[in-house]
């Protein structure tokens, strides 16, 4: 007997789009498209970019249909119930700085699914290791020409691979990288560095080794291990010292001056982490090659003061006064402070209140806001000036909720703290926004400028908004 097929479910049809033309509804299947059965999203995408296209569909009351469809390129107008179409696939690796195993027990589920599908690179930048990929799988993203493709390199060592992702077959994935530069497919690497692992000699190896890729490797970043205190049982691991950090920058920015000049860009970055703790200055903005890695800290904090700059350029002081106050990591609180003193220097009637949030619930070594939890935010607060508004990070809460890591919420705090809590988006010039008006709620995402520098932020037109917020707080 055949199987019947399972088919992906539609969830929602856009009003007048081409499914809605054709019938289609909440509820029903899609079961092949031109006799092919889908795999997943990228199947999908791949088969409706076509002028013509023949698709069969099992309608909610099980009634099949075979749809003889001339779309002209243009997508259906379908969203599915599962956006990937497809199961997630699940880490293969046990990585000695896997933070997931530094994780404490008692937390919510999804915190504890490690994820390594290569389809989540190319829709959401997720760093791969590639350990998952069959031969097939090589194949579908050269014929789909997907990209880029984002890979968690970490050595190019092959023994020392398998080491530190403990899977046998970690060495012979990188022949994977071998297969996508002789595509011609995109790809930007990652290196976590731990230390007295593959770090020094092990480190300017593969930096080596990786400028062969270029220019289809378009970009390497190295960034420190994050060391939790939950690493009981767990591959011993220390932190990074200011000496070590140095060494690290100096190796990088002689790597960078070596490839530009055979290559024009910088290719190899040092994340912002590097030079916090090598007390060094950030680099300059063109050696950031149009922060191509900033998913991976390597320019955040140069962006930040560029865009702040930038937005503070269109306003003038419009008298107002009020106090707000910033909670922020460890890490990034010197740069936030410094860019906060800018926009008070400009409109003196502000007072800002910034502090810096020990980590205690993965320990103190871990100093980046977005891994602060609720609590910790709660208690180092607490009796604290808040004036009128605090204002939180985005990345300090769940994509697209208010929610911390440890499941308090931003309406916790505001109970807790009796103090409104406002939520700033990532780019300078909604930090410039939120400080001076943090009455105001933010822009709607779809109505926001678009990602201009970058990393994921929803900046807002300050030149264009400031006569009018200003006329009405004068």
């Amino acid at each position: 007997m055949k199987k019947k097929l399972e088919g992906h479910r539609i969830l929602k049809v856009d009003p007048g789009s081409i499914g809605e033309e054709l019938e289609l509804e909440p509820g029903d299947c899609v079961l092949t498209i031109n006799g092919n059965t889908i795999q997943d999203i990228f199947d999908y995408e791949y088969y409706v970019n076509s002028p013509s296209m023949i698709m069969t569909v099992r309608k909610a009351d099980g009634e099949e249909w075979e749809l003889d469809i001339e779309n002209d390129y243009e997508d259906l107008g379908l969203t599915f119930e599962n956006g990937l179409m497809s199961d997630y696939r699940s880490c293969s690796n046990k990585c000695i700085f896997c933070f997931i195993d530094q994780m404490p027990p008692g937390m919510r589920e999804t915190l504890y699914f490690k994820d390594d599908d290569t389809r989540l690179s190319f829709l959401q930048g997720n760093y791969v290791t590639l350990t998952n990929l069959k031969e097939q799988d090589i194949e579908r993203i050269i014929r789909f020409k997907l990209a880029p493709i984002n890979i968690s390199v970490q050595t190019t060592n092959p023994a020392l691979r398998c080491k530190m992702l403990n899977n046998r077959f970690a060495g012979r994935a990188l022949q994977m990288i071998d297969r996508l530069f002789e595509a011609g497919t995109p790809m930007n690497g990652q290196i976590v560095l731990c230390r007295g692992v593959n770090d020094g000699d092990e480190l300017k190896r593969s930096i080596e080794d990786l400028t062969k890729y270029i220019p289809c490797m378009q970009s390497v970043s190295v960034v420190p291990v994050g060391l939790s205190r939950f690493r009981d049982g767990l591959y011993p691991l220390e932190p990074f010292t200011r000496e070590d950090a140095c060494r690290v920058i100096d190796l990088i920015e002689e790597w960078q001056k070596k490839i530009y000049k055979e290559h024009g860009i910088h290719f190899v970055h040092a994340s912002d982490e590097w030079y916090i703790l090598a007390e060094r200055p950030l680099p300059e903005e063109e050696r950031y090659d149009g922060y191509i890695q900033l998913e991976n800290g390597v320019g955040m904090l140069r962006l930040l003061a560029a865009e702040v700059e930038e937005a503070l350029a269109g306003l003038e002081d419009d008298g107002a006064k009020h106090t707000v106050s910033i909670a922020t990591g460890r890490l990034p609180y010197p740069y936030i402070e410094r860019y906060a003193g800018w926009i008070k220097e400009k409109f003196p009637g502000r007072t800002i209140h910034i502090y810096p949030i020990r980590n205690d619930f993965f320990g103190e070594s871990i100093t980046v806001s977005g891994l602060l939890t609720g609590q910790d935010v709660i208690a180092q607060l607490k009796g604290r000036q808040l004036g009128e508004y605090l204002l939180l990070p985005i990345n300090m809460f769940r994509s697209g909720e208010t929610t911390f890591l440890d499941d308090l919420t931003a309406e916790d705090a505001e109970k807790a703290l009796q103090v409104k809590v406002r939520i700033v988006k990532s780019s300078g010039r909604d930090f410039v926004r939120a400080v001076l008006y943090p009455q105001l709620e933010p822009e709607p995402e779809e109505d926001a400028p678009g990602p201009g520098s970058g990393y994921g932020y929803e900046g807002y037109e300050l030149e264009e908004l400031s006569e009018e917020i200003q006329e009405e707080y004068k």
